[in-house]
Formats: C-alpha cells, sequence, structure tokens
C-alpha cells in the first residue's frame, strides 16, 4: 500500500510551509492584537489560495479547484505550525456549503461573507424537546404574515449558542401537508425582539449548549433555502456537511496517545498502570480499533481524490469514530480511579491531572448523539450499504 502524495505534492508542500514559516509568527501577541493578526493571516493565506479554497472569491473565498490532495497537504502543514485554518462552527462547516448547494445569489451575497469573516455566528435549529433524533416531528411553526414569517416554538440543544447571531432551522410552515413535507428550512436573526436563549448546564458544569424560545420571533419571506416544505431535504445537505466535519483520525490518534500517557503516569499496585497485563490488553485492544480507523480514513482520502464517492463509509467511519472514543473514555476512567467520581472543575480553572479527562468521559456519551445519535447509523449502514430490512422497531415491515 502506497501512501505518499507524490512528487507534485511534496513540491506544494515545500511552498505551503515556506508561506506559512514566513506570515505566521505570533511571538508574544496577546488578547485583541492576537484577534487581529489571526484574521489578518487568515487574509493572507486565503489571498494564497490556501484557506476557504471551495468558497467563491466574489462571497470572500479564494475559489480553487477541488483537489483533496492539496487540501489535506495544507491541513497538515498549518496543524504542524500551529497555525490558524477557517473560522470554524456551524457557519463554516454546514451552512455555507448548503448556501453554495441549495441558497440563491442573494443569500450567498447576504451571509456567506460576513460567516466567512466570522462576523455571523451560526447556531443549528434542529432538536426540539420530546422529538429526539426524528427530526421530522418538529412542531416550532412559521406563519407566513405581510411578507414575513411569524415563528413561535422551541429549539434545544444548540451548541455555540451562547456566541449565535443567526440561526438556521427546521421550522413547520405546511401544518396541513405529510410531516416530511410540511417543513422549511429558514434562515434567523437571533438578535431580536421574541427570541430568548437559555444556557443548559451540563454534568461537566459547562454550558456548552443553548435553547431557544421563540415568541412570535420574525424572519423575511426571502431568508428560506429552498422551497416551502423542502427544508426536509435541504437539511440532508447539511447534516451531510455536519456528519464530514465530526472529528477525524489524527484527533482520535491524539486521544489515544494521551491515554497511553495516563496508563504510563497513573499507579496500580505500586506501579506504572502500563505494566498491568490487563491494561496493556485493553490499551492493544483500543489501538486495533484506532488504527482501523486511521486505515478507513485513507480509503475515504483515496476514493476523494479518485473522485469517487464514499458511499457508506463515511458514515462506517462516523460510527468508529463515536465508539472508539467512548472505549478511549472508559479506559481513562477505569485508569483514574475515584478520581472519575468527582465534580470537573469549572471552565478555566486550568483542569490538570485526572481531572482533565473528566470532560471526555462525559463528553463522549454526547458524541454518540452528534450528527444522528448511533442506532441511526447503524440503521442506515445496514439497510442503505448492507441491504438489510428496516428494523421492525424502525416502522419496517
Amino acid at each position: 500500500m502506497d501512501l505518499s502524495y507524490g512528487a507534485e505534492a511534496e513540491n506544494y508542500r515545500s511552498e505551503v510551509r515556506a508561506f506559512v514559516k514566513r506570515e505566521w509568527q505570533p511571538g508574544e501577541r496577546r488578547g485583541s492584537d492576537l484577534g487581529a493578526y489571526i484574521k489578518n493571516f487568515r487574509h493572507r493565506a486565503t489571498n494564497e489560495g490556501l484557506l476557504y479554497r471551495f468558497v467563491p472569491k466574489r462571497y470572500g473565498g479564494s475559489e480553487q479547484p477541488v483537489d483533496v490532495v492539496r487540501a489535506q497537504v495544507i491541513r497538515e502543514e498549518f496543524s504542524r505550525a500551529r497555525a490558524p485554518m477557517e473560522v470554524g462552527g456551524n457557519g463554516m462547516a454546514m451552512l455555507v456549503p448548503t448556501l453554495l448547494e441549495r441558497g440563491t445569489e442573494a443569500q450567498r451575497e447576504r451571509f456567506i461573507r460576513p460567516t466567512v469573516e466570522g462576523d455571523y455566528v451560526w447556531g443549528q435549529g434542529y432538536s426540539e424537546p420530546g422529538t429526539g433524533s426524528d427530526l421530522a416531528s418538529v412542531r416550532t411553526k412559521g406563519e407566513l404574515i405581510d411578507g414575513e414569517w411569524v415563528i413561535n416554538g422551541q429549539k434545544i440543544w444548540t451548541s455555540q449558542g451562547g456566541g449565535a447571531n443567526y440561526m438556521f432551522a427546521l421550522i413547520r410552515t405546511e401544518p396541513q401537508a405529510k410531516k416530511h413535507d410540511g417543513i422549511s428550512y429558514l434562515l434567523i436573526d437571533l438578535d431580536q425582539p421574541g427570541v430568548t436563549r437559555r444556557p443548559i448546564r451540563q454534568m461537566t458544569g459547562d454550558a456548552g449548549f443553548y435553547e431557544f424560545f421563540f415568541d412570535n420571533a420574525k424572519t423575511p419571506a426571502d431568508w428560506i433555502v429552498g422551497e416551502r416544505g423542502e427544508g426536509w431535504k435541504v437539511s440532508r445537505t447539511t447534516l451531510k456537511h455536519e456528519r464530514a466535519s465530526i472529528g477525524s483520525a489524527a484527533s482520535l490518534g491524539a486521544q489515544f496517545e494521551k491515554l497511553v500517557e495516563l496508563a504510563r503516569e497513573v499507579e496500580r499496585d505500586g506501579r506504572p498502570a502500563i505494566q498491568d497485563p490487563e491494561i496493556r490488553q485493553l490499551l492493544t485492544r483500543i489501538e486495533g480499533w484506532v488504527m482501523a480507523h486511521r486505515c478507513s480514513s485513507y480509503r475515504l482520502f483515496s476514493l476523494a481524490a479518485a473522485q469517487e464517492e464514499p458511499g457508506i463509509v463515511q458514515l462506517m467511519m462516523k460510527l468508529l469514530l463515536t465508539e472508539t472514543g467512548h472505549e478511549i473514555a472508559l479506559a481513562a476512567q477505569e485508569l483514574i480511579g475515584d478520581e472519575a467520581l468527582l465534580e470537573p472543575p469549572p471552565s478555566g480553572h486550568g483542569k490538570r491531572g485526572p481531572s482533565k479527562w473528566l470532560d471526555q468521559i462525559m463528553g463522549s456519551l454526547g458524541n454518540s448523539i452528534a450528527g444522528g445519535t448511533t442506532n441511526i447509523h447503524r440503521g442506515i449502514i445496514a439497510e442503505r450499504g448492507l441491504g438489510l430490512p428496516r428494523d421492525l422497531a424502525m416502522g419496517g415491515e
């Protein structure tokens, strides 16, 4: 198996590395000065064709041809130098690709550049209380009155909700239609009367998610992506990009390396835990899954380089990432012992030692929900990938 990128890619790597070395020199910058420096660096990298490659120039991107090998080289070199990539979050990962595929020209002009610049921060308004993974059961209503959508209802589990100033949301606009056909995909300004946001305090002590209440909130009639009642179809586009953005082989490998470090640091029966045969066996089993995930990532990379569709493999990757991450968290919980029973320190208190694992242990449970629950993924893989009949519990016959 040849894992090299080829001479052309390595020549390009030299160019990227030289640019980063020349332009990324943060030194001792702090506070707002560092923020301005990062923003200027992103501008220079975009002008060089290194960032926002899939975004057209008229919307603030660099408009480069699709080249997954070059894109991977850029990620590797920026990561090596700890240089900032694109502005992260829901906007760049999900909304911008959705607008490029399904939005109107006016919507692209209005929303993409401010999102690229980091001025617009987006929350995702999909989940609602009582609907679980059944997004087609959303009840938040939107009525078109005098050229505006008037919205009433509630959204929950919104990541980035504390800093979001806009939301892309699934809203029921056609109450008489079948549940999949009665949903529209609306863009909403969150800084307006009629919108209330509340933090959801998690068991880690942090408020990583928010819930939103809409009481006659309004959004313009043309802030609908796709046609009325097509929100379910548009949401499939967004969800595709969300799943693709969750985790990576590199991040999973880094988690495992930290787990091995932990096994060297803590003691069991008066010796480093890593010397315990049972712990070594556990680490070996997890490493096998980590290596399998890495090899599968090479397969995805090869398919993308050959411009072939990954099909069900991409869902399998997300499922494996979630399950292996949870196994790493359970192993860490075993290693830190009674420390796992403590309440995590609040954010900003410099978590050290075993306590820094508490967020990972608790957060791994949430990863089985993000981007579609683990069981939903298993069902899709079984039905669409393996051709198995639908699960009776999911409405199959």
